[in-house]
């Protein structure tokens, strides 16, 4: 065949022929099929046909006439040049032996799988397509379910037009490209029938942090064009790439998207996909099972490491699945290299962060890292895009490849759908604006011409703020830092902000709190879990009902969400170790998990009751404890993350201590085993003063300054009337701190502090690294300034 080539025919240096995505393909479905990769197979027509097209139809001189002095801004202007060329090429006539060959190659695919009508997708492959530098991703159109030689004739025709979309027009004057040196291949492939399952988008990458080492995996029901649009919040879902590769069950965290309808195929060959309502009770369920979700990472991680050697460096890739419904196997239908992260400089740290805050009036999910203010821009309909005016917040429903043109004038995004990998993200990361996606209703919550800030520097929550708020942009060159002596690790407590924090440099984490992932993750109290059938306010009942649907039970639900929170936190920093500190609620903060109230004593004092250790083995939250040790256990043996260690807070006596110990040992958690190292919260001043009993039992402190010093001082931490007097630079405090610093240098254990002292007052951190502590776990805003400040007063001491 002259015009066609079959995947197997091609490699990546086919580009020039068949653009880069069929290239791709061909690459894949050579190379990485028996790797245990599934690409379904097809054909490609060649650059050369689509020359022989134009030729044959006469239309590169007109094509070059009306493209001529065209401004690209001039949105009336674009849209009559797109169309009139759309028109003379999709009319134009296919060439005999151009026909002829592509009817031959789709029968020839039909007999590869014993179908009478085979459906295929027909997709374009532009031959600049997917560069380092650009891509062209979603310029031209896309058809599904083609069924029938002569519709995949016309369908080809339909793509060889939508070179000529305005997006595609206006992205090639944006990137210098020449229009009449860009040919289009056309990718004729065998389509998965997800239709009846799911599909979805992957990253070998974290696309908002650009954390190397997971794969970011994003699902719906049904074909996968409703995830790439934006027109559904998928699930999410990170595998940990490094303990994956060792055999380890990485599975990090999985988020549950809306998924409130699909794509599936229709009967009308005119029109031969439709969107149907999801059933809500499937909307409560993940699409995928833990299983697929590692099978198709390990997919990822097979096509990254190839195009990685292909490229001589690591090569992040962006990645289209799709699950067959009849067959239950997995397949890639698309690759490419990812844009943004790839060419980002990791020496250069950059952190935005709000000086002031307003009313928050919608909020979805970030994309970037940025904050940005601007007058809202409400936009219904892409025929009004041209009021949009270059500085304000674009604000619409979703965004498809036709508001491309006018996106790059905009300073922030918001969109009512989408999740992290649709449109609208990614056009927004290489933009280089933030974004926020799935806002629901921030259509109608915003106020057309209202000034408005767009904040995506707060977490995986993005927010849009009422008014134009102030910020500030802090950048460190942190290249050639030199890491000091002293141990700087950081308090963290935030699954989704985990692999933002970890680019900070670091030593590890010295606090992970396990209470703010069961707030935040959970919610629920973990007796309620465990007495779910004995609740009597059927409103609690229905609430937690609805949380755990996507589990088996409620308290896998809970083992899983927990373990999942702890995992995040721990891969982000892998191997460099990570402390969690087993749940510290107190009593008033524990009743006010959903369910709560039915198990928690009323105190007068909560800051001195019922928390830390002596919870853990009292009967009424020894099952309780139990969970946590469960979860703590998965993340340890069946993810693989042994970079863990674990802390005990508030133990009053050494026998209480040894209770938790034993009880821990009872549950697969035994001291020493496996590398686990148990520390403790040195935060009573009994602790200080009987040190060498409690480290008889335990791997050693984490002084907790914030308790110390209110036992210490007796103050009350949470009453107003004699805050004046709470004061960690107090000399007994110091004191205090110096002893604890030497028991553990006397016993050879570990000493650190992971109090808010150290972030607060630098003058403490002084003192601490002088008395040789081991480490200081600071709040990650902190980190960097401190870093510098302690290898100066290293300098000094040396």
């Amino acid at each position: 065949m002259k015009y066609i080539r079959f995947f197997e025919e091609l490699r990546l240096s086919d580009v020039a022929m068949v653009g880069g995505k069929n290239a791709s393909l061909g690459e894949m479905y050579c190379k990485l099929s028996k790797q245990g990769v599934k690409i379904p197979n097809g054909f490609a027509t060649t650059a050369e046909a689509y020359w022989h097209y134009l030729e044959y139809n006469k239309l590169t001189c007109e094509i070059s006439a009306t493209l001529s002095g065209l401004d690209t801004s001039d949105m009336g202007a674009l849209a009559a040049c797109g169309e009139h060329l759309r028109s003379i090429i999709a009319h134009a006539r296919m060439p005999a032996d151009l026909e002829a060959e592509i009817i031959e190659a789709y029968q020839r695919l039909m007999q590869m799988y014993d179908e009478s009508l085979l459906a295929v997708s027909v997709r374009s492959s532009a031959t600049a397509e997917d560069l380092p530098d650009a891509s062209f991703a979603g310029q031209q159109e896309s058809y599904l379910n083609v069924r029938g030689a002569s519709n995949v004739v016309e369908h080809i025709k339909q793509v060889y037009a939508s070179l000529f979309t305005n997006r595609a027009i206006s992205y090639r004057v944006d990137k210098g490209f020449d229009h009449l040196k860009v040919a289009l291949s056309v990718g004729v492939q065998k389509m998965v029938r997800s239709d009846l399952a799911a599909a979805g988008v992957m990253f070998s990458i974290d696309t908002e942090s650009g954390f190397n080492d997971a794969v970011f995996i994003t699902g719906a029901y049904g074909l996968g064009e409703n995830v790439v649009q934006g027109a559904v919040q998928p699930d999410e879902a990170y595998v940990f790439k490094p303990l994956l590769i060792d055999g380890f069950r990485a599975l990090l965290g999985r988020t549950l998207g809306e998924k409130c309808q699909k794509m599936i195929y229709s009967e009308s060959l005119k029109n031969p996909t439709k969107n149907v309502h999801v059933p809500s009770v499937e909307q409560r369920r993940y699409c995928l099972s833990e299983e697929e979700l590692l099978i198709l990472a390990r997919y990822a991680v097979i096509i990254e490491n190839h195009y990685s050697t292909l490229a001589g460096h690591l090569q992040p890739m962006d990645i289209e699945w799709a699950k067959d419904g009849l067959s239950g196997e997995l397949f890639i239908v698309q690759a490419r290299p990812e844009t943004v992260h790839s060419r980002r400089d990791y020496h250069l740290i950059e952190s935005y962060r709000l000086t002031d805050k307003s009313q928050i009036i919608a909020q979805g999910k970030s994309v970037g890292g940025k904050i940005a203010s601007g007058r809202a821009r409400i936009i219904k309909d892409i025929s009004d895009m041209s009021q949009l005016k270059p500085g304000e917040v674009l604000v619409t429903e979703m965004t498809d490849p036709d508001w491309e043109p006018i996106m790059k004038s905009a300073a922030a995004i918001v969109t009512n759908r989408g999740g992290r990998t649709c449109h609208a993200a990614i056009i927004s990361r290489e933009l280089g604006l933030p974004a926020v996606v799935g806002t629901r209703t921030g259509s109608e919550t915003i106020i057309d011409g209202d000034m408005v800030t767009v904040s995506c520097a707060e977490g995986e929550s993005g927010m849009i703020y009422a008014g134009e708020l102030p910020f500030e942009v802090l950048r460190v060159d942190v290249g050639n830092l030199v890491r000091p002596k002293t141990n700087i690790m950081m308090n963290v407590g935030s699954p989704e902000r985990a692999f933002d924090f970890s680019a900070t440099p670091n030593d590890g984490v010295g606090l992970a709190r396990l209470e703010f992932i069961i707030s935040n993750s959970i919610g629920i109290h973990p007796n309620a879990i465990l007495n779910f059938d004995k609740i009597a306010n059927q409103a609690v009942k229905q609430e937690i009902t609805k949380r755990i649907a996507a589990y088996d039970s409620p308290v896998d639900f809970y083992i899983k969400k927990l373990a999942e929170g702890v995992a995040m936190i721990a891969a982000a920093f892998y191997p460099k170790p990570v402390i969690f500190r087993m749940s510290d609620f107190k009593s008033n903060e524990y009743a006010n998990l959903i369910g709560g109230r039915e198990f928690e004593p009323e105190e007068e004092n909560p800051m001195i009751g019922f928390r830390g250790a002596s919870r853990y083995y009292s009967d009424a939250f020894r099952d309780a404890f139990i969970l946590e040790c469960r979860a703590m256990k998965l993340v340890r043996e069946e993810k693989g993350l042994k970079n863990i260690s674990l802390m005990i807070p508030f133990v009053r006596t050494p026998a209480e201590g040894q209770k938790v110990l034993d009880l821990m040992a009872e549950q697969g958690l035994r001291r020493g085993e496996h590398h686990l190292k148990v520390y403790m919260m040195c935060e009573i001043p009994a602790n200080v003063i009987a040190a060498d009993a409690f480290l008889d039992i335990f791997d050693g402190f984490s002084i907790g300054s914030n308790d110390l010093t209110q036992l210490m001082l007796g103050v009350d931490r949470d009453s107003a009337l004699v805050a004046h007097i709470f004061d960690e630079r107090e000399p007994v405090m110091l004191e205090m701190f110096k002893m604890a610093i030497d028991a553990c240098k006397r016993r050879h254990k570990y000493i650190g502090i992971c109090g808010q002292a150290p972030s607060d007052y630098p003058e403490i951190a002084d003192f601490l690294v002088r008395e040789g502590i081991d480490s200081m776990s600071l709040n990650p805003d902190s980190v960097l300034e401190a870093t510098m400040r302690i290898l100066q007063v290293e300098k000094e001491r040396s």
